[in-house]
């Protein structure tokens, strides 16, 4: 059994870069056994993310979109920021009718996952939606999202495909197989 540790001590935070949408703080921490060491991490705006898994007549609806990371089309579920003010619930249905076109009636929370916190402070709340309703609102996208309806059955051959790549996306879908399993 490991030993559990006290977490390290803040020293000093101090942002070192900052852009429209992160923030790069240089962290000076003391460790229980003294040790002291500076890391860096990107601090997000705190308001968090959302990814949907939309459910609609045996199939998954996903999005392909441009992802400028990879400069790519990536396959994925609909997702996006959290709204000041706005609970994670609405965001997620908010963020379906603007990039698919639906609403649901029903809105699971599987997890919530962080993205990689040894230098990430974001977190993304992962839905289920089920019993989905025609529904559009604008969003920001700077084109339209094509909408990929994807077989329930077979989620797996979705892990092959080379354009769903995305580690959300991965988790995601693998959340949503569990859910609907122990239904």
């Amino acid at each position: 059994m490991s030993k559990r540790h006290h977490k390290p001590e803040i020293l000093h935070t101090e942002v070192v870069a900052k852009s429209r949408l992160f923030q790069i703080e240089q962290v000076h921490l003391k460790f229980s056994n003294g040790v002291e060491r500076q890391y860096e991490r990107l601090k997000g705006g705190g308001r968090g993310a959302v990814m949907v898994v939309p459910i609609h007549r045996g199939n998954m609806l996903l999005a392909r979109e441009y992802a400028a990371g990879t400069d790519n089309y990536e396959l994925g579920f609909p997702k996006g920021l959290i709204d000041p003010g706005e609970q994670a619930i609405d965001a997620a249905n908010r963020e379906l009718q603007e990039e698919i076109g639906f609403g649901a009636r029903k809105l699971t929370l599987l997890k919530e996952l962080t993205l990689a916190p040894g230098y990430f402070s974001s977190k993304m709340q992962i839905f289920m939606a089920e019993d989905l309703y025609e529904s559009r609102l604008e969003g920001d996208e700077p084109e339209p999202i094509d909408v990929v309806p994807w077989p329930l059955a077979e989620w797996e051959v979705l892990l092959n495909n080379i354009d769903f790549s995305e580690s959300r996306s991965v988790s995601a879908l693998f959340l949503a197989q569990k859910h609907l399993q122990l239904k």
